[in-house]
């Protein structure tokens, strides 16, 4: 007499997940959702003003992951750990893009649409914004005038003077290049981290030959992760360019820079710069 074959014990699944908390969600906990939802106080009763604030506050939350991103990679560059670095390195690539992308909803702003709560900006500008200040310390833009407009928040100005005195990325890229037996003469590895980095041609020359080289190598693997970050930085500031000339011309900028004329400054400098030279002696 055979047996009846009986179906395998399902376990029962609940149709909702689990909904009653004593208190806040554990999302909520973790996320701080409600806060971040909160901090949008528009100044103007243009719609678009709350376009331009939300993105405004999401670029700032992918400042403050990019820096952490660069902080990691410098640190483990400092231990000669180059794979954690360009694990940092690559990750903060994704978040560049993104960030990048944040400019989509501001880039089509006509001179009318902007000017409709421009007002509502007063002095404020996104070049007095502390986090995107540290970025770019980090890579190697260091000037200490940057921290003026930070010494009425003690907190945020110690931040900064301590990037400020701190090793950037680079610095670090460039230490680790005279330990893996590159010739760096003492000046550059010696020189005040305060000041902005300037090119060196004995930096160039050691990027030439490890791009001469291995390009599976470790160092050239760095290399490129380095420039895919250089890469995105010379586009957000591309983009940024853009998006101001279609918004507002020639016009002096709302934090009292010169604008367009300033921006346009800003994209023709490049990040690392030895390693794009470099390419030309390979």
């Amino acid at each position: 007499m055979s047996q009846q074959a009986h179906p395998p014990h399902e376990a029962t699944e609940p149709e909702t997940p689990h909904l009653d908390f004593a208190g806040t969600t554990p999302y909520e906990d973790y996320v701080k959702a409600d806060v971040l939802t909160h901090l949008q106080h528009t100044l103007s009763d243009d719609p678009g003003e709350m376009v331009f604030l939300v993105t405004t506050q999401v670029m700032e939350l992918w400042f403050t992951v990019i820096v952490h991103e660069w902080e990691t990679a410098a640190k483990a560059l400092r231990s000669d750990d180059v794979p954690t670095a360009v694990a940092a390195l690559k990750r903060s690539v994704r978040e560049l893009e993104a960030l990048n992308g944040s400019w989509k909803p501001l880039g089509q702003l006509t001179p009318a649409q902007f000017n409709s709560y421009r007002a509502a900006l007063g002095e404020g500008s996104g070049f007095q914004s502390a986090m995107y200040r540290r970025m770019e310390f980090l890579l190697g833009e260091k000037s200490a005038s940057m921290l003026v407009p930070h010494r009425g928040a003690p907190r945020v100005h110690a931040e900064l003077e301590k990037a400020l005195h701190e090793p950037s990325l680079y610095d670090e890229v460039v230490r680790l290049l005279a330990r893996r037996g590159h010739a760096i003469p003492e000046s550059v590895l010696n020189r005040d981290v305060a000041q902005r980095y300037e090119t060196s041609d004995a930096v160039e020359a050691a990027w030439a030959e490890i791009y001469s080289g291995d390009q599976n190598a470790e160092l050239a693997r760095l290399g490129e992760a380095l420039s895919d970050v250089a890469e995105l930085v010379w586009r957000w500031r591309n983009d940024h360019l853009v998006a101001t000339r279609r918004a507002m011309g020639a016009k002096p900028g709302t934090g009292g820079s010169a604008g367009v004329a300033w921006l346009e400054k800003r994209a023709r400098k490049n990040v690392f710069p030895e390693l794009w030279t470099a390419r030309s002696h390979v």
